[in-house]
């Protein structure tokens, strides 16, 4: 089994001050090594445990069970995006949730994710896509079937993992009184998946953008603990 370690910033101080025997400056400006920055988390470093199916589409598939009933206790069960690592319920309002023919589940933070899963799982047939009710005034957006669904695409409001939001209302006429103040075009599922696939470039850009500049704030808050313990030691 493969296991991460989560590395949160004083994890890392303390790996960094030992590593310092040969020299702290330069090891914040290498970077914090092979890992990923998680919202909520930090950097989470890679292992370097091998695990069975590397190199091959294998190591993308969700380690999960399958699961027959997907919507019950969705956010206990898929708290996390699996392809950005951000909080479900805090995004619930762009959630996707995708179950797979063979019963494999995957809960996504939007349709940008969701577009990851299905190129990702393309020997997969989708049983069923489920996306947030934006229209709803529940505390937790619930889900609906995204054949139901009327999407909202490229409007003012502001998109999950993407720069041109793609938000999904189970009743048209909501869809119809949020673009009235805010813009966009309204579209099926189909054209939210094809928008979400065609600003991909652009949206993996600007994510990686932001992530890089998460990571560089990081090394210098560290570096300047790191002056400070010399200062006053």
């Amino acid at each position: 089994m493969c296991k991460e370690k989560m590395i949160d910033r004083r994890g890392m101080l303390k790996l960094l001050t030992v590593a310092g025997l040969g020299g702290i400056a330069s090891s914040v400006s290498a970077g914090p090594g092979i890992g990923v920055m998680v919202p909520g988390k930090g950097w989470v470093k890679s292992s370097g445990e091998k695990c069975e199916g590397d190199g091959t589409p294998l190591q993308f598939i969700p380690k999960t069970a399958a699961d027959s009933a997907p919507l019950e206790n969705e956010l206990e069960k898929y708290p996390n995006c699996p392809y950005c690592g951000m909080n479900r319920t805090m995004w619930h309002h762009s959630r996707h949730l995708v179950q797979y023919d063979d019963g494999l589940v995957d809960g996504t933070c939007s349709i940008h994710c969701l577009s990851i899963s299905l190129s990702l799982n393309l020997d997969r047939g989708p049983k069923a896509i489920y996306a947030a009710d934006f229209g709803s005034e529940a505390k937790i957006k619930p889900l609906v079937d995204v054949e139901k669904a009327t999407y909202l695409i490229g409007s003012k409001l502001s998109g999950t993992m993407t720069a041109k939001s793609k938000i999904a209302f189970v009743s048209a006429e909501s869809a119809k009184k949020v673009q009235a103040e805010n813009g966009g075009e309204l579209g099926s599922f189909d054209d939210g998946l094809r928008a979400a696939y065609l600003s991909m470039a652009e949206d993996t850009t600007m994510i990686r953008k932001r992530r890089a500049e998460k990571v560089k704030k990081m090394q210098m808050k560290m570096k300047m603990k790191m002056d400070m313990q010399k200062k006053d030691g």
